[in-house]
C-alpha cells in the first residue's frame, strides 16, 4: 500500500554515490530509517564464474568502499537533521548495515576468505560510525547466518544440510527474519538501542551428538 521511489546508483562509482545521497534527501525530504542492504552477488549468474581476486575487488569496491563513503554523506545529512529538529522530533534517525554472523570468526574456503573480511570491514565501520553520530543518529548492524537467497535455493545438499545443522533452530534463515529485525533496530519506540550487532542466526549449534554407546561381552 505504498509509493516506492527507485534511484538506481552503482556503489562502485564515487559520483553515483554522491548523487544517490542527495537524491534521496531531494526526493524523500526528511529520512528517519535508512539500511545499507547493497551488495555483489558473485555466487550465482555469470558473476560465479570470475577469479577470486576479481570477486574479491568487486566486493570491496561496493560493499565496503562505496557502503562507507554513502553512510558517510548519509550521515552527515541526518545529523544535521536531527539538530534543526530537535525540538519537534526527539527520535533519533537510523543507520542500519548488513553484517555476517561468521565474519568475526572465520569460515574455510573461498567465500569465508571473501565475505569474511569483507563484511568484518562493514561491521566495524558501523560500530565507528555510531560512535562518531551519537547521539543524533543511531547506527547499528544486523548479521544474517544461512539464509536462503538465490544461492541457498539451488544449492546442493551438503550445504543444505549444513545451513540447516549449524542453527539451534534447523532451518535456514529467511529474508523477512532479516526484515523483522531491521524494522526492531529502527522503531522509535527502541530509540535507547544503538552501537550494536544482532546475529539472527537462529541460535548457532555448537552442540555435538555423543558418541553411540559401545557394549562389550566378556566370552
Amino acid at each position: 500500500g505504498q509509493d516506492a521511489d527507485i534511484i538506481a546508483a552503482d556503489l562502485s562509482n564515487a559520483d553515483d554515490v554522491t548523487r544517490l545521497a542527495n537524491k534521496a534527501f531531494e526526493t524523500l525530504g526528511s529520512i528517519r530509517t535508512w539500511v545499507n542492504n547493497a551488495g555483489l552477488d558473485v555466487l550465482t549468474g555469470a558473476a560465479s564464474e570470475w577469479s577470486f581476486d576479481e570477486k574479491l575487488q568487486k566486493l570491496l569496491a561496493v560493499d565496503v568502499q562505496g557502503t562507507i563513503a554513502l553512510s558517510r554523506l548519509v550521515g552527515n545529512r541526518l545529523k544535521q537533521q536531527t539538530e534543526t529538529q530537535a525540538s519537534s522530533d526527539p527520535i533519533a534517525p537510523s543507520i542500519v548495515f548488513i553484517g555476517w554472523d561468521q565474519a568475526p570468526h572465520g569460515m574455510e574456503g573461498d567465500a569465508g576468505m571473501m565475505f569474511g573480511p569483507v563484511k568484518a570491514a562493514v561491521m566495524a565501520f558501523s560500530a565507528s560510525l555510531a560512535q562518531t553520530l551519537a547521539p543524533h543518529v543511531r547506527v547499528n548492524t544486523v548479521s544474517p547466518g544461512w539464509t536462503q537467497t538465490a544461492w541457498g535455493e539451488t544449492t546442493s545438499g551438503y550445504w543444505d544440510d549444513r545451513a540447516k545443522q549449524q542453527s539451534l533452530m534447523n532451518r535456514w534463515g529467511r529474508p523477512e527474519d532479516i526484515a523483522e529485525a531491521v524494522a526492531y533496530l529502527v522503531a522509535p519506540e527502541n530509540s535507547f538501542v544503538s552501537g550494536q550487532n544482532i546475529n539472527i542466526n537462529g541460535g548457532w549449534n555448537r552442540r555435538f551428538d555423543a558418541p553411540p554407546t559401545t557394549h562389550q561381552s566378556n566370552s
